[in-house]
């Protein structure tokens, strides 16, 4: 039989519920992260006490979803959620159950989740309780709905955009039914919250496997989630930089930044305005003027549809806005792109530039990559020799110059950005005696 190292809390709840005299699991995808071989995130059990048998068996519970049959069960102020076995009934609206009836079969239970690989429970007495031939999937590398496809995906349309964040996630292929499904039903994506989909396409983007995107437009879910994805695989770029449509070249520098949020949604949205401005010239070269500008715009439009934040769509369009802003390789151009892009943004916005470089043609490849290495170069050394790119290390301020006699307002300002221009040119003209006679003499 199959051990799992249960968390002590977590036996510790199986085993007050089997003291009470009720079936309790640990279930879904902590089980399959153990026979993985991966810390679970978090840990759910579900069982067959009723939720107010389960809040008679512990002292602090809350009632997160108890008309769902959820109780949070408190444990030293860390929550575990305890789920009594139900049966769903029908779906209204592609995401919440009519009703939700109780029942004392395990199995039951199980048979209303979404993929085979998280339809698992486990306690330290029965083992591994597999009903789907999970365990076969997980070794053959299958994401498989929990029988019929499409009852699963009517149930909860979120399940689609579930299917390949898992594949993303764990490298696993997606089983051909579960595809045929996945094709008929994507429409009803657009009857699920923005912040649902957000919260998905984030996990999808953040996994090993990023480009999965890709299987997202060939399986009809980017056309109810993100449309102008399906327009940029559709955009051939015949241009000597380039070997791949717009949507191909966005997946190819999905796979060359790294995971953090920001970014990898800045890659996937870089060039997301070509198909927008694309224009052809006499020999046939395609053209992509203002391109920029238009995913930056594009981008924020992109954003605030989902629900994302305003910090994370604020860093968004400013990595794409400078992602084809290519300082020169002296120390004067990287530290005029340094502020002008601000010194927390710039390491992100080279990093975009490498990666929209690797994802474009072999033409030129080598000497623009030579370009961005010695620009970075001298950024570290810029940083190394605390050289003033911004006027937070300007030394002087606002009140020195009040002290010469320079009045309170704009001007301020105005003066402040004039010395910072000089310093920028010779940093070695950062010290408070020399930028106090030079302000002396402009004023």
């Amino acid at each position: 039989m199959t051990q799992i190292q249960l968390p002590e809390k977590v036996n510790y709840i199986i085993s007050k519920l089997e003291e009470a005299g009720f079936e309790a699991y640990a279930v879904g995808g902590c089980v399959r992260d153990c026979l993985l071989g991966r810390q679970p995130s978090d840990w759910d059990v579900t069982t067959s006490a009723k939720p107010l048998q389960i809040k008679e068996a512990f002292r602090h519970t809350i009632d997160t979803g108890i008309q769902h049959g959820t109780v949070t069960v408190m444990l030293d102020r860390e929550g575990f959620e305890v789920t009594t076995y139900r049966i769903d009934g029908e779906y209204e609206d592609s995401r919440h159950p009519r009703e939700v009836i109780f029942t004392a079969n395990l199995v039951e239970d199980l048979k209303r989740r979404d993929f085979t690989i998280n339809a698992f429970a486990y306690n330290d007495k029965s083992g591994i309780v597999d009903a789907f031939s999970g365990i076969k999937d997980l070794q053959e590398g299958v994401i498989r709905c929990v029988g019929e496809a499409k009852e699963r995906f009517g149930e909860d349309a979120l399940r689609i955009l579930r299917a390949v964040r898992f594949s993303a996630q764990l490298g696993f292929t997606i089983a051909d039914e579960t595809k045929a499904a996945i094709v008929s039903l994507a429409p009803n994506l657009c009857q699920i919250s923005a912040e649902r989909i957000q919260a998905e396409l984030v996990k999808l983007l953040m996994s090993e496997h990023p480009d999965s995107m890709r299987d997202a437009c060939a399986l009809g879910i980017t056309k109810a989630v993100l449309p102008e994805l399906d327009a940029a695989f559709a955009t051939a770029q015949h241009n000597p930089h380039h070997q791949y449509t717009v949507g191909e070249h966005l997946m190819q520098s999905l796979m060359h930044i790294r995971a953090e949020k920001s970014l990898r949604i800045a890659a996937l949205l870089h060039d997301i305005g070509k198909p927008k401005v694309r224009t052809t010239d006499a020999a046939g070269i395609d053209h992509f003027h203002g391109h920029v500008e238009v995913s930056e715009q594009m981008a924020g439009t992109i954003l605030r549809r989902l629900k994302f934040d305003n910090d994370t769509t604020m860093k968004v369009q400013r990595y794409i806005r400078y992602h084809d802003y290519k300082p020169e390789p002296n120390p004067r151009a990287v530290r005029r792109a340094a502020n002008k892009i601000g010194a927390e943004y710039f390491p992100q916005v080279m990093a975009l530039w490498r990666a929209d470089t690797l994802a474009q043609s072999t033409y030129e490849q080598q000497q623009k990559l030579a370009q961005i290495d010695a620009v970075e170069k001298l950024y570290t050394e810029i940083r190394e020799k605390n050289q003033c790119i911004s006027l937070k290390t300007l030394e002087i301020s606002g009140n020195d110059l009040i002290a010469l006699g320079v009045p309170k307002g704009k001007q301020i300002g105005v003066l402040l950005n004039q010395l910072l221009e000089d310093v920028l040119q010779e940093p070695e003209h950062n010290t408070h005696e020399y930028l106090m006679q030079k302000a002396s003499e402009i004023v």
